[in-house]
């Protein structure tokens, strides 16, 4: 939350959250099936947007390929 708050209005790729989670370079690949799992309940509970190519994405659809996530307004 803090990189999204520091980044909004603008966007951040979920690399950039698993990167902070970790020192090593090598270990943040591990962490993002978890860090999108969370960006979906985040965008389930109203709190960020999941976007991809521009377009929001639905929390029921499969997240495939690159998203971006930012801050929902409210």
């Amino acid at each position: 939350m803090a990189l999204l708050q520091a980044r909004h209005p603008a966007s951040i790729c979920p690399s950039e959250v698993a990167r902070a989670l970790t020192d090593n370079e090598s270990d943040w690949r591990a962490l993002m099936p978890e860090v999108r799992n969370h960006a979906r309940e985040l965008a389930r509970a109203g709190v960020v947007l999941v976007a991809q190519r521009g377009t929001v994405l639905r929390t029921e659809q499969p997240y495939r390929g690159a998203i971006r996530l930012r801050l929902a307004l409210k």
